[in-house]
C-alpha cells in the first residue's frame, strides 16, 4: 500500500509541476570590471526571467544563470554583442529533472523502511518521509534524541529540530541547519545522514562522544518546509518561503536575507519577485523568527552552522560589511582545517573565507546575525558541486557529500568543544 501511495503521489506531482524544457544554465565569465557590471545589470532585466544560480562576485568567479527557453536567443545575442564569454553548463534542465524524478519513482517502489537503519540515505525524499525518519530515530534512541517543535511554517508545517543530548539542562550547544533554501536538496539529504551518523557514532567515536557528553547538538533538517514541499510538488527550482507578499503577485521571501544583520542593505532585494527578496522587515518569516526566538531563549549556543549548496565553500561572517569580525584569524584558521579534513576523503576542494570576500556581499544573512549574538563559531557551508549539476546534484553524490562534510563538521564541533570561551 505504501508503494502504491508513493507512486500515486509522485505521478500526481509530475502532472502538476512547472516544466523547464529547453531551459539552459549558462556559465558566464567576465574579462574585466566593465563586463562584470554588464552581467550584474542582467539581474534588472525582468523580461528575460533569469534565475541566478551563482551570482555576481568578482572577475575571477564565473556566474551561473538559468535562462528560460524563450529568452535563450535574446540573452546569447546580448552577451555576444558585449563580447562576454559564456558556455552552456546544462543543455536542457528538464532532461536532468526527468532523470531525477525517475530515480525517485524507482526508489519509491522499495519497501517502506522498518527502522532508521533501512532508510535509503542514497536517494532524495519528500518531506513526509524525512519527518517519518526523524520520528523513527527518536523512537529508537530515546536516551539520546528528542524532537522539539520550535514553531510552524507559514502553511502550518511543524519546524522540527532534533536534539542530541546525554542529559543536563541548558548545556553549551551546537546548532546545524540544512535546507533553508528549499531547492538545495543535497543539504536536507545530508542532514538526514548526519542525524543517523550522530546516533551511530556516539559511544564509538571518541571525539563525538566527548562532545555529546558535555554539549548538546541541535539539528533542523527541513528549515524551509513549505518551500521544500513546493519543490517536490510544483516547482523544483523554488528557493524562497511560500508566504504571500502584500501588494504583489509574487510569493516568498529569501530566508537567508531576512535576518536582522544589516537588513535591507546591499546584496538583498526589495523586489518581491526576485530570488533574494529580503521581506518586509527583519524576521518577518516564521521559519526565521522561530530560530531567532529559540537561540535567544537558549542563550548558550557556541557554534551555529548553516548548510547550503552549491559552490564548495566554507564561509564565516560578515556578508553585509567589509569590516572584519574580531575573531577572523581564529575563524579563518579553523575553516582551513575543516576544508583540509573534508578534502582528505575524496579530494574535494573548497574555497574559504568571509562571505563578502569569498562569494558576494549579502545583507540579512543567518550567520552574520548569530555571530552578532555572540556565537563565535558561525559558519555557512556551500556543498557540492561547482556547477556541473548545480542544484540538481545526482543522488549518487548524496552519501559522498555527507561523508566528506561530516569531517569538516567534526573539525568545527571539536574545536568548539575544546574552546568553549
Amino acid at each position: 500500500m505504501r508503494v502504491l501511495l508513493a507512486l500515486t503521489a509522485l505521478f500526481v506531482a509530475v502532472l502538476g509541476k512547472e516544466t523547464f524544457e529547453g531551459h539552459q544554465v549558462l556559465r558566464i565569465v567576465a574579462k574585466d570590471e566593465g563586463q562584470l557590471s554588464l552581467i550584474k545589470a542582467l539581474e534588472d532585466m525582468s523580461e528575460f526571467e533569469l534565475d541566478f544560480w551563482r551570482g555576481v562576485t568578482d572577475v575571477s568567479t564565473p556566474v551561473d544563470i538559468r535562462v528560460p527557453f524563450h529568452s535563450l536567443q535574446s540573452v546569447k545575442i546580448h552577451l555576444e554583442g558585449q563580447d562576454i564569454e559564456y558556455s552552456v553548463m546544462i543543455e536542457d534542465l528538464q532532461a536532468m529533472l526527468d532523470k531525477e524524478q525517475e530515480e525517485m519513482v524507482s526508489a519509491a517502489r522499495r519497501p517502506e523502511p522498518r527502522n532508521s537503519d533501512s532508510f535509503d540515505f542514497a536517494n532524495y525524499h519528500p518531506i513526509n518521509e524525512i519527518y517519518a525518519f526523524q520520528d523513527m530515530l527518536v523512537a529508537e534512541n530515546p536516551n539520546l534524541v528528542s524532537k522539539i517543535v520550535i514553531g510552524q511554517s507559514y502553511q502550518g508545517r511543524d519546524l522540527n529540530v532534533l536534539k542530541f543530548s546525554t542529559g543536563g539542562t541548558n548545556r553549551p550547544a551546537i546548532w546545524i541547519d540544512t535546507g533553508i533554501h528549499s531547492r538545495e536538496w543535497v543539504t536536507q539529504a545530508s542532514g538526514t545522514w548526519f542525524a543517523k551518523k550522530i546516533v551511530t557514532e556516539y559511544g564509538r567515536d571518541p571525539a563525538l562522544t566527548a562532545i555529546l557528553n558535555k554539549m548538546d547538538i541541535f539539528l533542523e533538517i527541513v528549515t524551509n518546509p513549505d518551500g521544500y514541499y513546493y519543490t517536490h510538488n510544483s516547482n523544483r527550482m523554488w528557493r524562497k518561503t511560500r508566504k504571500p507578499n502584500s501588494g504583489s503577485n509574487c510569493v516568498g521571501v529569501d530566508p537567508n536575507r531576512n535576518w536582522d544583520a544589516g537588513f535591507g542593505g546591499p546584496g538583498a532585494s526589495g523586489n518581491p519577485c526576485t530570488e533574494t527578496y529580503r521581506g518586509p522587515r527583519a524576521h518577518s518569516e516564521s521559519e526565521v523568527k522561530s530560530i531567532v526566538d529559540f537561540v535567544k531563549s537558549h542563550r548558550n549556543f557556541k557554534a551555529f552552522i548553516s548548510i547550503h549548496s552549491y559552490s564548495q565553500m566554507l564561509l564565516y561572517p560578515y556578508g553585509y560589511t567589509r569590516t572584519p569580525v574580531k575573531d577572523q584569524a581564529e575563524l579563518h584558521s579553523l575553516a582551513k582545517k575543516a576544508i583540509t579534513d573534508l578534502a582528505s576523503l575524496y579530494g574535494t576542494r573548497y574555497r574559504y573565507g568571509s562571505i563578502i570576500n569569498t562569494i558576494y556581499q549579502a545583507s540579512g544573512g543567518t550567520i552574520d546575525w548569530t555571530y552578532n549574538q555572540g556565537i563565535k563559531y558561525s559558519y555557512t557551508f556551500e556543498l557540492r558541486d561547482t556547477g556541473r549539476y548545480g542544484f540538481v546534484l545526482p543522488a549518487n553524490q548524496i552519501i559522498p557529500t555527507a561523508k566528506e562534510t561530516w569531517l569538516a563538521l567534526m573539525a568545527i564541533m571539536d574545536h568548539t568543544f575544546k574552546n568553549p570561551y
